[in-house]
């Protein structure tokens, strides 16, 4: 079984030269979010490398809210094609781990 990684995620917003915290949460898995990142910037897809680090943050965080909200309807038509989407992408860049698992 793969390690369980934790990651700590702060949103700040910068405003008039003023920083504010927005939100604050911790987030884990057995994804290495890093590699995931890494071979989404190695993958070429992005036009920016910004865009690699939040296409992988919103995947992992959009796929764990679906899987730990599965029976909330208002996933009901969503999570097949976000299920599809995500296996798609695993096929091109692998998950970030070794494990095998979504």
């Amino acid at each position: 079984m793969a390690d369980k990684k934790s990651y700590y995620v702060n949103v700040i917003e910068s405003k008039d030269g003023k920083m504010a915290e927005v939100i604050n949460f911790n987030f884990g898995g057995h994804h290495d979010i890093g590699a995931m990142v890494e071979n989404a910037r190695s993958a070429g897809i992005f036009a920016k490398d910004k865009h690699a680090k939040e296409f992988v943050l919103a995947m992992r965080f959009m796929h764990h809210v679906i899987k730990k909200n599965a029976d909330n309807p208002l996933f009901a038509e969503f999570a097949p094609q976000f299920e599809a989407f995500k296996h798609s992408v695993k096929s091109k860049l692998g998950c970030g781990c070794s494990c095998n698992k979504e």
